[in-house]
Protein backbone atom coordinates (compact mmCIF):
# COMPACT_ATOMS: atom_id res chain seq x y z
CA UNK A 1 0.00 0.00 0.00
CA UNK A 2 3.00 2.56 0.76
CA UNK A 3 4.90 1.77 -2.45
CA UNK A 4 4.87 3.15 -5.97
CA UNK A 5 2.18 6.00 -7.33
CA UNK A 6 -0.37 7.05 -4.38
CA UNK A 7 -3.06 9.67 -5.85
CA UNK A 8 -3.87 10.10 -2.76
CA UNK A 9 -0.14 10.09 -1.29
CA UNK A 10 0.69 12.61 -4.51
CA UNK A 11 -2.81 14.72 -3.74
CA UNK A 12 -1.59 15.18 0.19
CA UNK A 13 1.67 16.05 -0.51
CA UNK A 14 0.48 19.52 -2.58
CA UNK A 15 -2.00 19.58 0.40
CA UNK A 16 1.06 20.03 2.47
CA UNK A 17 3.53 22.23 2.37
CA UNK A 18 5.13 23.51 5.56
CA UNK A 19 6.98 26.41 6.26
CA UNK A 20 9.99 27.01 8.79
CA UNK A 21 8.54 28.85 11.78
CA UNK A 22 10.93 32.01 11.02
CA UNK A 23 9.18 32.46 7.69
CA UNK A 24 5.84 32.58 8.53
CA UNK A 25 4.26 35.82 8.11
CA UNK A 26 1.41 37.18 9.64
CA UNK A 27 -0.99 39.93 9.12
CA UNK A 28 0.35 43.36 10.81
CA UNK A 29 -2.22 43.56 12.84
CA UNK A 30 -2.07 39.99 14.81
CA UNK A 31 0.11 39.74 17.76
CA UNK A 32 3.96 38.04 17.87
CA UNK A 33 3.02 34.61 18.60
CA UNK A 34 5.88 33.23 20.95
CA UNK A 35 6.24 29.70 22.38
CA UNK A 36 8.18 28.18 25.41
CA UNK A 37 11.51 26.37 24.28
CA UNK A 38 10.81 22.81 24.72
CA UNK A 39 8.23 20.19 25.28
CA UNK A 40 6.94 20.26 28.82
CA UNK A 41 5.22 17.31 31.64
CA UNK A 42 1.24 18.24 31.19
CA UNK A 43 0.36 19.14 34.65
CA UNK A 44 -2.56 17.84 36.36
CA UNK A 45 -4.27 21.54 36.53
CA UNK A 46 -3.99 21.53 33.06
CA UNK A 47 -6.75 18.68 32.11
CA UNK A 48 -8.89 21.32 31.76
CA UNK A 49 -7.28 23.06 29.03
CA UNK A 50 -6.09 19.47 27.43
CA UNK A 51 -9.95 18.98 26.47
CA UNK A 52 -10.30 22.91 25.09
CA UNK A 53 -7.37 22.42 23.23
CA UNK A 54 -8.75 18.86 21.89
CA UNK A 55 -11.88 20.20 20.89
CA UNK A 56 -10.88 23.16 19.22
CA UNK A 57 -8.32 20.98 17.39
CA UNK A 58 -11.31 18.55 15.86
CA UNK A 59 -13.78 21.40 15.48
CA UNK A 60 -10.97 23.08 13.25
CA UNK A 61 -9.35 19.96 11.25
CA UNK A 62 -12.18 16.92 11.67
CA UNK A 63 -14.98 18.23 9.70
CA UNK A 64 -16.18 14.69 8.74
CA UNK A 65 -17.68 14.31 12.18
CA UNK A 66 -20.80 15.01 13.06
CA UNK A 67 -22.14 17.28 16.06
CA UNK A 68 -23.10 14.20 18.25
CA UNK A 69 -19.95 12.62 17.16
CA UNK A 70 -17.62 15.37 19.20
CA UNK A 71 -19.90 14.74 22.05
CA UNK A 72 -19.94 11.55 21.62
CA UNK A 73 -16.15 11.36 22.10
CA UNK A 74 -15.79 14.26 24.25
CA UNK A 75 -16.36 12.40 27.53
CA UNK A 76 -14.09 9.54 26.61
CA UNK A 77 -10.99 11.91 25.91
CA UNK A 78 -10.00 13.12 29.58
CA UNK A 79 -9.74 9.63 31.12
CA UNK A 80 -7.87 7.85 27.98
CA UNK A 81 -4.99 11.14 27.89
CA UNK A 82 -4.58 10.54 31.32
CA UNK A 83 -3.78 7.02 31.44
CA UNK A 84 -1.46 7.14 28.53
CA UNK A 85 2.05 6.44 29.69
CA UNK A 86 3.44 9.94 28.60
CA UNK A 87 1.51 12.98 28.21
CA UNK A 88 3.70 16.42 27.09
CA UNK A 89 2.62 19.86 25.74
CA UNK A 90 3.94 23.19 23.88
CA UNK A 91 3.38 26.01 25.98
CA UNK A 92 3.06 29.82 24.50
CA UNK A 93 5.26 32.33 26.62
CA UNK A 94 2.25 33.00 29.14
CA UNK A 95 2.79 29.35 30.04
CA UNK A 96 -0.58 28.65 28.23
CA UNK A 97 -0.85 24.88 27.12
CA UNK A 98 -1.18 24.95 23.35
CA UNK A 99 -0.42 21.65 21.78
CA UNK A 100 0.06 18.11 22.85
CA UNK A 101 0.86 14.45 22.70
CA UNK A 102 -0.18 11.35 24.53
CA UNK A 103 2.01 8.46 24.00
CA UNK A 104 1.66 4.72 25.02
CA UNK A 105 4.73 2.74 24.49
CA UNK A 106 5.67 3.35 20.83
CA UNK A 107 2.67 4.95 19.78
CA UNK A 108 1.39 8.21 19.60
CA UNK A 109 -2.16 8.21 20.72
CA UNK A 110 -2.88 11.35 20.19
CA UNK A 111 -1.35 14.71 19.05
CA UNK A 112 -3.88 17.58 18.92
CA UNK A 113 -2.78 21.58 18.78
CA UNK A 114 -4.98 24.60 19.01
CA UNK A 115 -6.01 25.73 15.48
CA UNK A 116 -5.11 29.40 16.92
CA UNK A 117 -1.67 27.54 16.51
CA UNK A 118 -1.70 25.67 13.59
CA UNK A 119 1.31 25.74 10.82
CA UNK A 120 3.70 27.34 14.12
CA UNK A 121 5.65 23.89 14.20
CA UNK A 122 4.15 22.61 17.06
CA UNK A 123 2.59 19.58 15.89
CA UNK A 124 6.24 18.86 13.87
CA UNK A 125 8.02 19.74 17.82
CA UNK A 126 5.74 17.28 19.55
CA UNK A 127 6.06 14.49 16.78
CA UNK A 128 9.59 14.72 16.78
CA UNK A 129 9.45 14.87 20.29
CA UNK A 130 7.39 11.98 20.03
CA UNK A 131 9.29 9.86 17.96
CA UNK A 132 13.21 10.92 18.60
CA UNK A 133 12.51 11.06 22.88
CA UNK A 134 9.97 8.53 23.86
CA UNK A 135 10.41 5.87 20.71
CA UNK A 136 6.87 6.25 19.46
CA UNK A 137 7.39 5.23 15.88
CA UNK A 138 3.45 5.01 15.32
CA UNK A 139 0.23 6.37 14.80
CA UNK A 140 -3.12 5.81 13.89
CA UNK A 141 -4.82 8.41 11.78
CA UNK A 142 -8.00 9.35 10.44
CA UNK A 143 -8.17 8.27 6.96
CA UNK A 144 -10.48 11.93 6.51
CA UNK A 145 -8.16 14.05 7.96
CA UNK A 146 -6.34 14.46 4.78
CA UNK A 147 -4.31 17.43 6.36
CA UNK A 148 -3.18 14.98 9.41
CA UNK A 149 -2.20 12.06 6.74
CA UNK A 150 -0.44 15.05 4.61
CA UNK A 151 1.32 16.14 7.71
CA UNK A 152 2.28 12.72 9.01
CA UNK A 153 3.76 11.50 5.59
CA UNK A 154 5.48 14.49 4.93
CA UNK A 155 7.08 14.07 8.55
CA UNK A 156 8.44 10.24 7.30
CA UNK A 157 5.47 8.20 8.16
CA UNK A 158 3.91 5.39 5.78
CA UNK A 159 0.83 3.79 5.77
CA UNK A 160 1.44 0.04 6.67
CA UNK A 161 -2.62 -0.67 6.65
CA UNK A 162 -5.63 0.47 6.89
CA UNK A 163 -8.60 -0.80 9.48
CA UNK A 164 -12.50 -0.04 8.50
CA UNK A 165 -13.36 1.46 12.12
CA UNK A 166 -12.05 3.12 14.78
CA UNK A 167 -11.14 1.89 18.53
CA UNK A 168 -14.92 2.53 19.39
CA UNK A 169 -16.02 0.47 16.41
CA UNK A 170 -16.86 3.66 14.58
CA UNK A 171 -17.17 3.77 10.65
CA UNK A 172 -14.26 6.30 10.94
CA UNK A 173 -11.28 4.69 9.04
CA UNK A 174 -8.01 4.93 10.38
CA UNK A 175 -4.41 4.36 8.61
CA UNK A 176 -2.08 3.06 10.64
CA UNK A 177 1.38 4.48 9.92
CA UNK A 178 5.10 4.05 11.35
CA UNK A 179 8.25 6.38 10.94
CA UNK A 180 11.05 3.97 8.99
CA UNK A 181 13.90 6.38 10.67
CA UNK A 182 12.81 7.77 13.64
CA UNK A 183 16.13 9.74 13.29
CA UNK A 184 15.81 11.51 10.50
CA UNK A 185 13.34 14.77 10.41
Amino acid sequence: MCSGFSPLRDSLDRYWIEQPVSTMEEPSNSPKRVLQDGVHTVRAEEHDRLLEVWEASVRATHQFLSESDIQFFKPLVLPELIGLDRLSCVRDEQGSLVGFVGIAGNRMEALFVHPDWHRAGIGRRLARYAAVEAGADLVDVNEQNHAAVAFYQHLGFQVEARSETDSTGKRFPLLHMRKLDPKVW
